[in-house]
C-alpha cells in the first residue's frame, strides 16, 4: 500500500464521527473482529487513526478497500450531500431485459475507463436491488481525485437513479451515456427534482410517499397541540367557524394526506411573461424580452410546512396547485411561461 493510499484511508477515519466507527468497520468488513478487539478506540482520533492504517497496511489493502469505506461512511451520511434524481426510458417497442447486476458493474466500468485513462469506479450492492456506485474523475494526464468522487444510486427494477452534485460537470454526459448503455436504456433524462434527503426523493420518484409503516408515531405539531387546547377551553366557538375549520383540515388531508411528506428543502417557480397593457406606449410596451422573476420556497421540510399553513390561518384551502403538486409531478423546479 503506497502513501497516496495510505492518506486516503487516513482522511476517510479521521471523517467519521466517533460514535459510528465501530459500526461502519464492522459494515465495511476489511478489518476481522480479533484486530478491531485489539485497537484502542479511546484514544485520540488522530493515533486512532493511524492504527487502524498500520492494520490496512498489513492486510495488503488497496484502493478499492478505501474507496469501499468511503461508500459506507457516505451511506451513513447521504445527507451531506445534494442528489439530483434522472429518469431513464427505453426507446420505442423496446423489450424488458432480465437485469444482470454484474454485467451492468463491468459494462457501466469498461464504458468509463474507455472514454478516461484515470478513473476509478467502485461499487457496493445495497438493499432494494440497488447499488451505489461512487466514480473518482482524472483526467489524461491526471489520477483520479479520491476527495472529490461523484456518487451514483441506481435501482435496477426501476428506470431512475440519483447523482450527487459536482463540480465536475464536463463528466456528467459520459456518466449519463455509461449509466443508459450499462443498464440497456435508450436515453437518460435529469428530473426537475433535487434534495439532500436521498430517501424522500426515492419516496417521490417510486410514489412511495403515502405509505408508512404501522409503528410510525405521527407527532402534533406545536400548532395542532394549541388548536386542540383552545377548542377545549373555548366552549364560545361559533358553528361557522367550527365547519371551516372542519372543511380546511378535510381539503388539506385529501390533498397532502395523513402520512408525513417527503422531505424536500425548497421549490423553486421561474415565471416568463411578455408585458401587456391596455394603455398605449410606456417603456415597456415595445420591449420584445419577457419579463422574468423568480420564486423560491425554503423550509427545513417544506412539504410539511405547505401542509400546515391552511390550517394554521396563513392560507386559503385548497393551495395553489403549484404547490401541493410538488410529490406528484415529482419536481421541485417549475417553468411557467405563457401559454
Amino acid at each position: 500500500m503506497d502513501d497516496t493510499v495510505a492518506e486516503f484511508f487516513r482522511r476517510t477515519i479521521l471523517k467519521i464521527p466517533m460514535t459510528e466507527m465501530m459500526t461502519i468497520l464492522k459494515a465495511w468488513d476489511f478489518l476481522s473482529e480479533s484486530q478491531l478487539q485489539a485497537v484502542n478506540f479511546r484514544q485520540r482520533k488522530e493515533s486512532l487513526a493511524q492504527d487502524l492504517v498500520l492494520l490496512c497496511q498489513e492486510k495488503r489493502a488497496r484502493l478499492q478497500d478505501a474507496a469501499l469505506l468511503d461508500i459506507i461512511y457516505t451511506q451513513f451520511h447521504r445527507h451531506q450531500k445534494v442528489w439530483d434524481a434522472f429518469q431513464m426510458s427505453k426507446g420505442a417497442g423496446g423489450d424488458t431485459d432480465l437485469f444482470d447486476m454484474e454485467q451492468f458493474k463491468s459494462s457501466f466500468k469498461k464504458i468509463l475507463q474507455r472514454a478516461l485513462k484515470n478513473v476509478t469506479v467502485s461499487f457496493r450492492d445495497a438493499e432494494e436491488n440497488a447499488v451505489w456506485i461512487r466514480i473518482a474523475w482524472g483526467t489524461q494526464y491526471r489520477k483520479p481525485n479520491q476527495y472529490k468522487p461523484t456518487y451514483v444510486v441506481y435501482y435496477s427494477q426501476a428506470p431512475y437513479a440519483f447523482i450527487s452534485s459536482s463540480q465536475l460537470k464536463s463528466n456528467l454526459p459520459l456518466l449519463g451515456q455509461a449509466l443508459t448503455i450499462a443498464s440497456k436504456h435508450h436515453q437518460i433524462v435529469k428530473m426537475d427534482l433535487r434534495s439532500r434527503y436521498l430517501d424522500s426523493l426515492k419516496a417521490i420518484v417510486f410514489k412511495q410517499y403515502n405509505q408508512v409503516s404501522p409503528s410510525v408515531t405521527l407527532k402534533l405539531s406545536p400548532f395542532s397541540l394549541s388548536h386542540i387546547i383552545e377548542q377545549l377551553m373555548d366552549s364560545r366557538i361559533i358553528h361557522e367557524n367550527r365547519i371551516e375549520k372542519e372543511r380546511v383540515q378535510g381539503v388539506t388531508r385529501e390533498i397532502f394526506g395523513d402520512y408525513p411528506q417527503p422531505r424536500l428543502e425548497f421549490a423553486q417557480y421561474k415565471l416568463e411573461t411578455k408585458f401587456r397593457s391596455d394603455l398605449n406606449g410606456g417603456i415597456l410596451a415595445d420591449r420584445e424580452e419577457p419579463l422574468r422573476c423568480l420564486v423560491k420556497f425554503s423550509s427545513p421540510h417544506l412539504l410539511e410546512a405547505l401542509k400546515s399553513l391552511a390550517p394554521a390561518g396563513i392560507a386559503d384551502a385548497p393551495l395553489s396547485p403549484l404547490l401541493t403538486c410538488i410529490p406528484s409531478k415529482g419536481m421541485n423546479y417549475f417553468k411557467i411561461r405563457d401559454k
